[in-house]
């Protein structure tokens, strides 16, 4: 082989690195952030003794998006778990749209469901809006937040960095949700109570999930191989590439 010919095949980019387990979590992310949106157009009451806050639907398996958000940013890197995010919202909004179109069709006049799915989902688009904003600022600021912290405790420490970005991703997210959905829409008092009963709900099943994220992470680095330090990342949100392919693996 001549060293132009050398030079030229060195010069091509390495194929990206494939994993065994990516793609699952992959999926159960936008599954779980699907099913969490059109559970969200129907809120309930939790029945805490002598506080009965409202909470939505979505609250109750939401909070597994931001687990997946973990261990993709823990083992993989931020930069793939940048592009679960993107694949999460763009599945999401073709579900919401889906969903539009189809309360838009004229009913059969003998539909078992006659009106029940227009009403139901003739809130989806503010849910969409919601959703689509908070997710985009909570999922982001919970990679971002959990790559610094992994990098500033050199590894040790795990659980404070999952817990410590849940606080951070999850707050804005209840946050921005609940604001966008609900303002105008629930009484004040309640909508309020409905924030924090969420927040306290989702960073409580955090803390409980724990030792399963201990054990899940743990098993992904080993089958994985992989360990991913963003310690030369470009976190811009908008860059879809992984980049630092170069960088050590562990």
């Amino acid at each position: 082989m001549s060293s132009a010919q050398h030079q030229s095949q060195s010069s091509q980019p390495a194929p990206e690195r494939r994993f065994r387990y990516f793609d699952l979590i992959l999926g159960l992310f936008a599954v779980v952030l699907i099913i969490s949106n059109i559970a969200s157009t129907k809120t309930a009451t939790a029945n805490l003794g002598v506080w009965k806050p409202a909470f939505d639907g979505g609250t109750i398996l939401f909070p597994l998006t931001y687990i997946f958000g973990d261990l993709l940013t823990e083992v993989y890197g931020y930069a793939r778990s940048r592009r679960v995010i993107w694949f999460g919202l763009a599945m999401n909004l073709l579900a919401t749209l889906t969903f539009a179109f189809v309360a838009a069709l004229p009913e059969s006049a003998d539909s078992p469901t006659r009106g029940a799915f227009g009403t139901v989902f003739a809130f989806a688009p503010r849910i969409l809006l919601a959703s689509t904003a908070a997710f985009f600022v909570g999922e982001f600021l919970n990679s971002y937040v959990l790559a610094r912290l992994k990098i500033a405790t050199a590894g040790k420490h795990l659980w404070t960095r999952t817990i410590g970005s849940t606080l951070v991703g999850q707050g804005a997210d209840t946050l921005v949700f609940s604001l966008v959905a609900f303002l105008g829409v629930l009484p004040t008092d309640v909508l309020w109570g409905l924030i924090l009963f969420n927040y306290l709900y989702k960073v409580a099943l955090e803390v409980i999930l724990t030792p399963v994220t201990y054990a899940v992470v743990n098993f992904l680095k080993r089958a994985e191989g992989a360990d991913v330090y963003d310690r030369h990342t470009d976190f811009n949100p908008f860059r879809l590439s992984v980049g630092n392919r170069n960088q050590p693996e562990a």
